[in-house]
């Protein structure tokens, strides 16, 4: 394990920010992490208000602080599995539900919230959704996405009419009730699981070694628009170290219950711990024969044949014998894996007083490795163990909480002074984010840059090799992880720049296809967007105007609003087109932004399609058409550009064996900038994230606050290259110019940095159809947090 940063507070001489007790946090698949922490009032230090932090991983000095309003400490924090809303409970019993305010990642409000009055929370979970993907290890090597991840059959928790699922959140609180079903007695630990045929399993303890583990059923239903809860009783256990008659009472107290994932009910993990040291059992359910005595087998030959069976817990392995150096009961931080990553990496951590985690393996608890937080180092199996190491003088600095992203690629911890650290695993899981739709981020902290050419080589190659309609759903997601891998590495910062662009490509065309519409309600399976695409991939003739001899011209009468509102798109796809044939002769180098698409058959047949449809368009409302800046009044630009763009496309047609263009195609391109003003073009958003940094091997000192940049290196310097000499800053959604200093409220990605405008300039439907495709997302799939106007005017003068 290796520490990726650190960010911490700012000192200050009276620091307001103190951990709460109990310290949690919660980390989303989005790459989202939520934690905990006290403020305290400036005239009065017993008043204290909850606060809940979130930080984006690539910008952790962006932290959005939310008074929670809770009067209690917060004891629970748990996204949803679209991680865009997040479960917070207190010991006052109140549960709130926060969701993003017009999906703005640094805007959050209460949309619900309910409450248990007086009985504090100590369990909290959302309703599964039914949706399970698993991963299929032993077949890795398949090049079949199919093999390789499959849905499981999983019930929702709760459904509606017609199967759809209900969302909502079941909390156990201290008294034993769930929701409004009393289980027994006090409960002073709760977990929650999930079982494949939709019901809820919760397990419960007093907190004392000596009581029973107890497990419960929870069936949830809908009648008569009435929620009804009902519970059943499963097999309960007993510790193993309280059945031992030499460790029966050197454990006292229960001090951790955990399923290992939500999903599996039938393996749960227990810790019990004391003054002097800790106690970790795997625990799992089976089914086993019940012994019948041989009087009754041969009186009925039935109980012979069918043996009866019986469910029982049986204890899979301890791991014991850790010095905790802290006399408070709570000395472990465990937190289990998510299931797709069990399947890959069987691991749990646990981390100590002393400062130090243990990654352990989920089943036999054998020790994988060890990470000392005071000291940043790491010890591999086999090495002095930390039961052996001093314990430094003056306070030591411990983790107070512990979370796995949900590719497990990376660890959050939050100690005792509320820093966060970030550890990495020897993992890989990209193809498993394209299909899933997690965010990629803590898998990119394992890719090193001399991996991304031969890693985007590999990505490629096993996605051509999926079918078709694969390949289509697909489509986006991964040119946006091509385009994260190549920020890794300032060899492939200009292919960066191309896979943005493809993103954009994408996303105009399909919104201009969109607009065509059949002249005849019975037409034949395709649609006019994809006759479009047969007829320019089939016809290869160089003159524009023969291409469109062979469609049909009624399914491109549109009215004049929407064709003008997309004026600027249009402007962009044709000031691209004329960008990358201008700088054909200059493409001697892959460094270059361009070069990408030289070869790229697809992206330029697609060019090709859309200079097509902009061509009839503009004969039935030349406003639309692209302005270029010609030297001769006779010039017909939109001809001359498709003419060598279809040369360029024939010379890549064959995807295996692209061909470089001829001379004469190279002589015709070197006179564009004599026959047409070239367009420059701000190919690369400045994008600030911390994963470009974290590649330099250095141990990174984050703060709170201030954004970070490595000594002596210009966070731009990767960029400025490619960017125009202007200082005019872009809405790369819309393709506007928002000027030096922009005044309008805007909002930027916080992984590829794309900048767009807040509220949109245009209410024609057309291009009201083109914004709402990114108001949750950007083209890459980040979040989008509002952009102060302070931070545009430092970036215009840096």
């Amino acid at each position: 394990m290796e520490i990726a940063y650190v960010c911490e507070w700012e000192k200050r001489p009276k620091v307001n920010h103190c951990p709460s007790i109990p310290l949690v946090c919660a980390w989303s698949c989005r790459n989202l992490i939520a934690f905990t922490s006290d403020l305290k009032n400036e005239e009065d230090d017993k008043d204290l208000s909850h606060m809940i932090h979130i930080i984006d991983t690539d910008h952790p000095w962006d932290v959005y602080s939310i008074n929670s309003g809770h009067t209690e400490v917060i004891s629970c924090l748990e996204w949803d599995q679209s991680g865009s809303r997040l479960l917070s409970a207190d010991g006052e019993g109140q549960i709130k539900c926060w969701g993003m305010t017009e999906h703005l990642v640094n805007s959050w409000e209460c949309t619900q919230s309910s409450s248990v009055d007086g009985d504090p929370i100590i369990a909290l979970s959302w309703l599964h959704n039914g949706v399970k993907l698993a991963l299929h290890v032993e077949k890795s090597g398949s090049t079949n996405f199919g093999e390789k991840f499959s849905w499981v059959k999983f019930s929702p928790s709760l459904t509606l009419f017609g199967g759809k699922p209900m969302e909502g959140w079941l909390a156990v609180t201290v008294s034993g009730l769930v929701n409004l079903c009393r289980l027994r007695g006090r409960v002073a630990l709760a977990d929650i699981a999930f079982t494949s045929g939709g019901n809820i399993v919760v397990a419960a303890t007093d907190g004392r070694s000596s009581s029973p583990v107890q497990f419960y059923k929870v069936c949830v239903s809908v009648v008569n628009e009435k929620c009804h809860i009902d519970t059943e009783l499963l097999p309960s256990l007993f510790m193993g170290c309280t059945t031992d008659p030499g460790r029966r009472d050197k454990y006292p107290a229960v001090t951790h219950l955990k399923f290992l994932t939500r999903e599996n009910s039938e393996q749960v993990l227990l810790c019990a711990s004391s003054q002097m040291g800790s106690i970790v059992e795997c625990w799992s359910l089976r089914k086993e024969g019940l012994p019948v005595n041989n009087i009754f087998q041969h009186r009925s030959p039935m109980v012979a044949e069918k043996q009866p069976m019986i469910l029982k817990w049986r204890i899979l392995s301890v791991a014991c014998g850790y010095v905790v150096l802290s006399p408070t009961s709570r000395n472990i931080a465990l937190r289990c894996l998510w299931l797709m990553i069990i399947l890959l990496f069987s691991g749990l951590a646990l981390a100590f007083h002393d400062g130090s985690i243990q990654i352990l393996h989920r089943l036999s608890l054998h020790t994988m490795g060890v990470f000392y937080g005071s000291s940043g180092s790491s010890q591999r199996v086999g090495e002095e163990p930390a039961i052996k190491r001093q314990r430094a003088g003056g306070p030591t600095l411990h983790f107070k909480a512990l979370q796995f992203s949900w590719t497990s690629l990376a660890l959050v911890g939050v100690d005792n002074h509320g820093k966060n650290t970030h550890l990495r695993h020897l993992l890989f899981l990209l193809e498993y984010c394209m299909v899933t739709g997690y965010d990629w981020w803590d898998v990119l902290l394992h890719a090193q840059p001399s991996m991304v050419h031969n890693l985007l080589e590999k990505l490629h190659e096993e996605y051509m090799r999926q079918n078709q309609a694969l390949q289509q759903v697909l489509s986006t997601r991964i040119v946006a992880v091509k385009a994260s891998l190549c920020k890794l590495s300032s060899a492939t910062a200009a292919r960066a720049c191309d896979f943005h662009a493809k993103l954009l490509l994408i996303a105009i065309s399909s919104t201009l296809k969109s607009l065509l519409r059949p002249h005849v309600l019975n037409t034949p399976d395709k649609s006019p967007g994809d006759r479009v695409s047969e007829i320019c991939a089939k016809n290869t003739d160089t003159d524009i105007d023969k291409v469109m001899i062979n469609l049909k011209t009624e399914e491109f009468v549109l009215d004049g609003p929407p064709l003008q509102s997309l004026q600027q798109l249009i402007q962009w796809v044709g000031d691209f087109v004329l960008y990358l044939l201008a700088n054909l002769p200059n493409q001697g180098s892959i460094v270059r932004p361009g070069f990408g698409f030289l070869q790229d058959g697809a992206s330029l047949g697609m060019l090709r399609e859309m200079l097509v449809m902009i061509r009839i368009w503009g004969l039935l409302k030349p406003g639309c058409l692209p302005i270029y800046t010609a030297t001769s009044d006779n010039q017909d630009s939109m001809f001359l550009l498709f003419c060598l763009l279809t040369k360029l496309w024939l010379c890549s047609g064959d995807e295996s064996h692209p061909q470089d263009a001829d001379k004469t195609l190279i002589d015709e391109c070197c006179l564009l900038p004599s026959q047409l003003l070239v367009p420059s073009k701000d190919w690369l958003p400045i994008n600030d994230g911390v994963i470009t940094k974290i590649q330099s091997k250095h141990q990174l000192r984050l703060q709170f606050g201030k954004p970070y940049t490595l000594p002596g290196v210009n966070p731009n310097a990767q960029v400025e290259v490619f960017r125009s000499p202007a200082s005019r800053r872009m809405d790369h959604l819309r393709c506007l110019h928002l000027g030096i200093s922009p005044t309008e409220d805007s909002k930027a990605c916080t992984r590829c940095g794309c900048v767009t405008m807040l509220r949109s300039p245009n209410k024609t439907s057309a291009m009201r159809q083109w914004e709402q495709r990114w108001i949750m997302n950007c083209l890459c799939g980040g979040l989008q947090p509002q952009q102060l106007h302070t931070f545009s005017f430092q970036c215009n003068h840096s």
